[in-house]
């Protein structure tokens, strides 16, 4: 065990042999790691850890603070004047070529976030809202309809990685050809510690899906259509607009992000009905009034971005822990997610579960995400489509879990149903 005060400098530091830098922490879901957290919670809410030599990646930083508990957790996320997001909101520090990509919204602060999601807002018009949510119900009911006469299918990549991928495509103006290669890219990007890529894998990456929203943000501005990339070009806040480089980190982030975000939280559904059958029960017997809220709970329950980081501004206290300017405090979801102090038995998994007042898509504040509606509508309707064509869809084997300490994500999820066929919608 190591003691509750650093041995250098008095900080505090959670006493438990675990350790939460080693990639086997994050290796077999959040239920493994649901003891550290408690323990962090119940006894050093806010504390210290150093930061591991990560080869190929910049030299360790000076460490962080670990913040556990779901009341400090918010404090963090909706005081963005004094825990910046513009010096990376990783827990380990990117190279400056990797940061300059991925700095899209979630690195910033005011007033540059303010002025780029201000634009990004105006382009998400009623009518292209409309739009977007109708197409959900038509690729949702595809994407069914291509696995359901099966019998079996992965749940990841048959039904739960291609719905908002190819939502998120369609709505960037990608062609259609290039969406397996997204695929392939933001899976690089966000894959496995253990397969961390070199730098040079990591930046083609980025720079792969960069050049094709830039070429795409170009043309629009030169030929604008009828569509969302158009309406964000040529969107307008006191006379600004979004620069095609903007938007190209702008895709980066849905590409990423949103893709894996709502995928994992798909996957972790159907892993958490089969697990409690009881509450798939509650739901299909009445999806018009349970959808809403079973949503929240699979989002919570998954959580799919386990942590985000800030940096002190200045010198500042969190739960009357001393933070000095300049230090990384990382807010970790998947623990606030389940704190005693903030949900009821919060190791129940309850599709009727209200309120819910979760972190699973941020803690609030300037960086609450922004996809978090259109992530909702496509859970909802994926979950909607499966009740009424494969009622019995259920996990048939364990999950394979992505090993990171960023993304709770699943690779594979075996499950097996009663073969159905399906009609396709008309789009």
């Amino acid at each position: 065990m190591t003691d509750t005060a650093s041995s250098t400098s008095g900080r505090p530091v959670l006493p438990t042999d675990y350790d939460p830098m080693d990639v086997d922490f994050w290796s077999h879901g959040s239920a493994t790691r649901a003891d550290y957290f408690r323990l962090a919670r119940d006894t050093v809410p806010v504390a210290f850890s150093p930061e591991p030599e990560i080869p190929g990646m910049p030299a360790p930083g000076p460490g962080f603070w670990s913040v556990s508990r779901f009341e400090d957790v918010m404090h963090v996320s909706r005081h963005p004047d004094i825990f910046s997001s513009a010096k990376g909101t990783n827990i380990f520090d990117l190279p400056d070529g990797v940061a300059e990509f991925m700095g899209s919204m979630i690195n910033m602060d005011s007033p540059r976030h303010t002025r780029v999601r201000m634009i990004v807002n105006r382009a998400f018009t009623p009518r292209m809202v409309a739009r977007i949510d109708d197409d959900v119900r038509v690729k949702a009911r595809a994407i069914v309809a291509a696995m359901a006469d099966r019998g079996e299918c992965d749940i990841v990549t048959d039904l739960a990685a291609p719905l908002p991928l190819q939502i998120i495509c369609e709505m960037m103006g990608i062609p259609n050809e290039e969406w397996n290669h997204i695929f392939e890219m933001t899976n690089i990007i966000l894959g496995d510690e253990t397969t961390t890529p070199d730098l040079e894998t990591l930046m083609g990456a980025i720079l792969t899906l960069a050049q094709l929203a830039q070429a795409v943000g170009e043309d629009r501005l030169a030929n604008p259509r009828d569509d969302l990339v158009s309406a964000m070009m040529h969107a307008e806040v006191d006379g600004e607009t979004l620069t095609p480089s903007e938007m190209a980190s702008f895709f980066i982030l849905l590409a990423a992000a949103g893709n894996e975000t709502t995928r994992n939280a798909i996957t972790h559904g159907i892993k958490a009905l089969t697990d409690h059958p009881d509450q798939r029960a509650i739901w299909q017997a009445d999806p018009e009034n349970v959808s809403a809220t079973a949503v929240e709970e699979i989002v919570r329950w998954a959580t799919p971005v386990i942590h985000f980081r800030r940096t002190a501004t200045q010198d500042t206290k969190i739960a009357g822990v001393p933070i000095a300017e300049g230090e990384k405090v990382v807010m970790w979801y998947e623990s606030a997610n389940r704190d005693e102090r903030a949900f009821e038995d919060p190791f129940r998994f309850d599709v009727t579960r209200m309120p819910n007042e979760h972190v699973g898509f941020g803690g609030g504040g300037p960086h609450f995400c922004l996809g978090a509606n259109l992530a909702r509508r496509e859970i909802r309707v994926m979950f909607e489509e499966l009740f009424r064509w494969v009622p019995d869809i259920a996990a048939s084997g364990e999950p394979e879990y992505l090993k990171s300490s960023f993304i709770h994500g699943i690779k594979s999820l075996p499950a097996t149903y009663t073969p159905a066929a399906v009609p396709a919608l008309d789009a």
